[in-house]
């Protein structure tokens, strides 16, 4: 994800990390979805510049930026962070969910993976660009474990200690 959140860039030509990626036109969409996948098999899925989600090789949601704000898992809870800018630093501002927005979050990240994975199912998303390293991924299958993954989030990620 970008430094600043209006900062994005051509996912398709800068994101190399991501060996296999692409872009779609989905009908009624103003914004081209972007997917990739790195090597180990965990996908990105980029709705325009918001909403983001990463995902581990299991399909268990790692982060995600939505509504402008990053979102990072604790394991059993999302934890929403807020960045605050001075010349000197970026502070992150965290505050966990709670079981409410925990669920509200994961289930409007579902209906938005839902309708990306039927659009490439029914054939009504148009792949604009891509770049494959060889046998393109099945994004269907990878959105697929995504939806269904249980638990819905991965360990919690790793912090810095100061």
């Amino acid at each position: 994800m970008a430094r600043h959140e209006s900062d994005r860039e051509d996912m398709i030509r800068e994101a190399t990390a991501l060996r296999n990626r692409a872009e779609w036109q989905l009908p009624g969409e103003p914004e081209l979805v972007f997917t990739g996948v790195k090597t180990g098999g965990s996908l990105s899925i980029y709705f325009g510049p918001d909403p983001v989600y990463q995902f581990s090789e299991a399909g268990r949601l790692r982060r995600a930026y939505s509504d402008g704000f990053l979102y990072r898992t604790q394991g059993t809870s999302l934890a929403r962070l807020h960045r605050e800018r001075s010349k000197e630093q970026t502070v992150l501002l965290r505050t966990d969910l709670n079981e409410d927005e925990l669920s509200q979050f994961l289930s409007k990240m579902d209906e938005r993976l839902d309708q990306l994975r039927q659009c490439i199912a029914d054939g009504s998303a148009t792949q604009v660009r891509s770049v494959s390293d060889d046998e393109p991924p099945d994004y269907e299958a990878l959105i697929t474990l995504a939806i269904k993954a249980s638990p819905k989030l991965a360990p919690a990620m790793p912090t810095r200690r100061q």
